[in-house]
């Protein structure tokens, strides 16, 4: 039986989420699936993914083939390296030890780099509402100065009128 690993659409028009899957090749999208492996959520930024790196580890080296967006997820997870890196362990090239501390210390330079980022679009997002925020007040400026005169000549123009009479 030829096993993928893919994603199966879920949410509401508009608003999908994913769950990552191992399904029979021949199943329908979002039909019968043997294992979930993970969820993906393209709503947020960055998007938001929950991967079991074991079980996607498992499936790929019994010979399940990934989607290309499947592929993608898993090499961002660290699924391909750990697999990668298993393949080196088996050949005697590293020791498990060896395998476990180059995955750790990639997970952790990944980590920093998607945090880096988090923080990067945090600071853009007030830059951005700190920008709209100068903007609005001086529209409001604009608009009490504007506003202003008219109330003081029509002011004037009530006491003259009442000094004519």
């Amino acid at each position: 039986m030829p096993v993928k690993i893919r994603l199966q659409r879920h949410g509401k028009k508009g608003k999908p989420f994913y769950w990552i899957v191992a399904a029979d090749s021949r199943a329908k999208r979002d039909g019968k699936f043997l294992d979930k492996l993970g969820v993906y959520n393209p709503n947020t930024n960055p998007a938001t993914i929950d991967l079991n790196v074991d079980g996607a580890v498992q499936w790929l080296e019994n010979g399940a083939q990934p989607t290309d967006t499947a592929r993608a997820i898993l090499s961002y997870k660290g699924a391909l390296l750990k697999k990668h890196l298993n393949g080196g362990v088996r050949k005697g090239a590293l020791t498990e030890e060896q395998a476990e501390a180059k995955f750790t210390a990639w997970l952790e330079e990944k980590a920093a780099k998607v945090q880096a980022k988090a923080d990067g679009l945090s600071k853009a997002d007030a830059e951005a509402k700190a920008k709209a925020l100068e903007a609005e007040k001086a529209v409001n400026e604009a608009r009490i100065a504007a506003a202003t005169p008219v109330v003081e000549e029509a002011e004037e123009e009530t006491v003259a009128s009442n000094e004519e009479e």
